[in-house]
């Protein structure tokens, strides 16, 4: 049975391993390196080893950064006594482009997943509390997504953080704009009902 060369078999072998991307997925992406030329394949390549070399984590909030503090942390602007908690760097960048947020944010590098081995102390959770301390913060915000990991880590800190007098709110959970009710699920549309807001004119 004819398979594939050595090199292609390596190059699927290793696109597989990336998120969301399957067999079939991992053999389209070898084929179009290959078709696209070594200058593409060498690009990316670059960028891959690259993204190594100079990307760090900002020493405060735990962001990707060139520098030693990302721009957000760095920004004279932002309001320093509100904190925004998200699982990782991503979150950070999916609420920014939002526009809405004016404070800054702490990256936990994951959830809490027992199953998974991942307890409080594989998290950033006491650089949170120093954070908060050290800022004298007057709320945190917990982005943590709406999932069985993420309502146990956002339960987990909103028990820690009360003990330091905080004030904690999570972010509104419902109805994504343009969704039918008859296609939401009965957590979210039980979600939105707790979270609805009094309309004004």
């Amino acid at each position: 049975m004819l398979s594939y060369a050595q090199p292609i078999r390596e190059l699927i072998e290793q696109l597989e391993r990336l998120p969301g991307i399957g067999p079939k997925s991992a053999q389209r992406l070898a084929f179009h390196l290959l078709a696209a030329g070594p200058e593409r394949a060498e690009a990316l390549a670059r960028a891959v080893a690259q993204v190594h070399a100079r990307i760090r984590r900002c020493a405060e909030c735990g962001n990707w950064s060139v520098e030693a503090r990302c721009p957000v942390c760095l920004d004279p602007a932002r309001e320093r006594g509100t904190l925004c908690v998200v699982a990782d760097a991503k979150d950070l960048v999916a609420l920014e482009r939002a526009g809405e947020f004016r404070g800054l944010y702490h990256v936990l590098d994951g959830l809490l997943s027992p199953v998974e081995g991942i307890g409080p102390g594989e998290l950033r959770i006491a650089e949170l509390l120093e954070r908060v301390e050290a800022l004298g913060a007057s709320e945190v915000i917990l982005a943590t997504p709406p999932t069985v990991e993420g309502d146990a880590t956002a339960e987990f800190l909103r028990e820690v953080l009360g003990e330091l007098g905080v004030r904690v709110t999570r972010l509104a959970l419902g109805l994504p704009v343009g969704a039918d009710l008859d296609y939401a699920d009965q957590v979210t549309v039980a979600r939105a009902l707790r979270g609805r807001t009094e309309m004004r004119e």
